[in-house]
């Protein structure tokens, strides 16, 4: 879905797709040789559902060995603020048993949710845990989380499209834009 199609919805397009893309591959080669002389392939855990498209293209901009995983954690409901109570709705399938992982996010926001899952993993043995988000909005986070690879630094605003949703929607929006308000008012 095209911005464009849509743009009575949205207020501005904050990132076009060309943007995420070009931002992707720089993550990817640092990733790269970041974990070029990893021991086992670099297991990347994707969260759920909005880390998807992130996960797809940056697993597909990487050039070492990887593995891939998903978990499904929820803080938000159908609501557009963080509720800071963190559900497991769907755990890994793999051992992070001295397993370098990288956690890959779509946004990080309050940072709430993330420490919360950085905490869990790490209870669970891996050799290493780092953080690579698309997005972080600095103005919002209530918990510093150490984030190794971030893709843009974006106001704190509601933003939907590349994997963001509001109510399920959204989410195959090519661009990242800022949603309307008339939308969830």
């Amino acid at each position: 879905m095209d911005a464009a199609n849509i743009e009575n919805q949205l207020t501005k397009v904050i990132l076009t797709n060309d943007e995420l893309q070009n931002r992707l591959a720089q993550i990817a080669a640092e990733i790269d040789r970041d974990y070029a002389d990893a021991e086992h392939p670099l297991l990347l855990v994707g969260v759920l559902k909005g880390a998807v498209m992130v996960m797809a293209d940056l697993a597909r901009a990487i050039s070492i060995p990887v593995h891939i995983d998903f978990m499904a954690v929820s803080s938000y409901g159908s609501g557009t603020k963080s509720s800071g109570v963190v559900r497991i709705l769907k755990d890994l399938d793999i051992d992070l048993k001295d397993r370098d992982v990288l956690i890959v996010e779509d946004i990080l926001d309050s940072g709430l949710t993330l420490s919360w899952l950085i905490r869990n993993l790490k209870s669970r043995g891996p050799k290493s845990i780092e953080v690579m988000t698309m997005m972080r909005k600095p103005d919002a986070v209530k918990v510093e989380v150490p984030t190794k690879y971030i893709g843009f630094d974006i106001p704190n605003e509601f933003v939907v499209g590349f994997g963001l949703d509001y109510a399920e929607q959204y989410r195959n929006l090519r661009e990242v834009a800022v949603l309307s308000p008339t939308v969830y008012s």
